[in-house]
């Protein structure tokens, strides 16, 4: 989900992430996950569910999700450090990069 805004209301986050926000919890399907009393927080509920929530400052946008009820979610994307032969020979490597956005894309043939 992607949002300008954390300030949002439960069904705009149930729209967003496919959580229902009912009060025994956020649930989806058969499953939910208790968020205690008080007034409804994208945020919290989010950490809740084990969601990622990270804000990309100069665009001024947040991301939220996906959930990882039964894992880890990825709040960081630092590659580890590689080397790599450019097209002349000479040795490349990722940390060259580090402070800018970078997509890396691999191919294999099998």
């Amino acid at each position: 989900m992607i949002a300008d805004t954390l300030d949002l209301t439960p069904e705009a986050f149930a729209a967003g992430t496919g959580w229902a926000i009912k009060p025994q919890g956020a649930c989806r399907g058969d499953a939910c996950v208790p968020l205690g009393g008080g007034p409804f927080d994208a945020r919290t509920t989010a950490e809740r569910l084990r969601m990622a929530v990270v804000h990309e400052p100069a665009a001024g946008l947040w991301a939220i999700g996906p959930d990882t009820l039964g894992d880890r979610a990825l709040t960081t994307a630092t590659a580890p450090d590689l080397e790599l032969a450019r097209l002349d020979g000479t040795p490349f490597r990722l940390a060259e990069l580090r402070g800018q956005k970078v997509a890396i894309v691999s191919w294999a043939p099998w």
